[in-house]
């Protein structure tokens, strides 16, 4: 029994050898993130942020590939079924922990499939009115859709998004009804509220700010549970009616299960690295990103806790992808 033990300690270590070797030169040629949503949504914008500083960390090229469709489900499909070599990675908005609780027969397990590395930054969500509408606060919005249910209509980045379940538990919690427009993606979502194509949007603040402070769109609530340090003359939903409400937007790097630890944390670490450099840093903390560079075990704790809160309220509202 001894000698068979030593013998498979020894074929482990053998075995373990190449994968070590192959960490410790990691990277050799370009890497590539993956985007699961279109150009110009905020996670989008933070891939676009990193990339040259991160160049620069690793000594090789960064590809960013947008992979949009189905809420981000299809580029998640695409870099879990990736080898796990360390040339993939996958940056995900917070429809990455509601996914597998809203679309059937998803071809990839959220918690199995793909492992965590950072939970890159929070933001409190915004909602906008165009200021073409009447609308100067969320609490005038919440008494036009209780006199004529259904009539307000608000967009989000898509079904199922954290935006949409977050305005399902407002309509619960304050008995009205109102109509959603699923839109594929922030850049869409932010084109056509500019616009003035629909009247009501909820995003993250770093998604909703650029236009917000140009005038663009008009902030008429946060949904964070204090009031956010860059927006601190808009008041939370709390303040306007919707006791006690607090959800937060979120993005995180994942990776392929199956990728080595020491080039995860290589990973983490060159990535902590570009955001901290001062031009990328200030320009996500003026968009309203909340850097967290959080480590992967963190992260992987918050992912299962967005994962089991949001199951629920899409399970109780048969929520459904449109």
């Amino acid at each position: 029994m001894k000698q068979i033990l030593i013998r498979g300690l020894a074929a482990l270590a053998t075995a373990l050898v190449p994968l070590a070797a192959a960490a410790q030169d990691w990277p050799t040629r370009p890497v590539t993130i993956v985007v699961p949503f279109p150009p110009g949504g905020t996670t989008d914008q933070i891939a676009r942020h990193v990339q040259q500083p991160l160049t620069k960390v690793l000594g090789h090229p960064v590809i960013i590939e947008n992979k949009g469709g189905a809420s981000g489900s299809i580029g998640a499909a695409f870099v879990a079924k990736a080898p796990a070599d360390g040339y993939t990675w996958l940056l995900v908005f917070d429809t990455h922990g509601v996914n597998q609780s809203m679309i059937p027969n998803l071809p990839y397990d959220t918690l199995k499939d793909l492992v965590p590395v950072m939970l890159v930054g929070t933001s409190p969500m915004l909602i906008t009115a165009h200021p073409s509408t009447p609308y100067k606060s969320f609490a005038e919005v919440l008494a036009a859709a209780k006199k004529d249910p259904g009539s307000i209509a608000y967009g989000t980045i898509g079904s199922g998004s954290l935006a949409h379940l977050a305005m399902t538990l407002v309509q619960e919690q304050t008995g009205t009804r109102m109509t959603h427009i699923p839109y594929k993606g922030g850049g869409p979502l932010v084109q056509d509220a500019i616009a003035g194509h629909v009247p009501i949007a909820i995003g993250s603040a770093a998604l909703m700010n650029p236009a917000v402070k140009s005038g663009r769109l008009r902030p008429i609530a946060v949904t964070s549970e204090k009031r956010f340090a860059a927006n601190p003359d808009v008041a939370t939903l709390s303040e306007q009616g919707v006791p006690n409400f607090d959800s937060e937007a979120w993005w995180g790097l994942n990776a392929p299960t199956g990728v080595p630890a020491p080039i995860i944390a290589r990973m983490h670490d060159a990535f902590a690295k570009a955001l901290r450099d001062p031009a990328v840093e200030e320009k996500l903390t003026q968009q309203g990103v909340i850097l967290q560079l959080s480590t992967p075990e963190v992260y992987g704790k918050w992912l299962e806790r967005e994962f089991t809160r949001w199951a629920k309220v899409i399970k109780t509202n048969k929520i459904k992808p449109e």
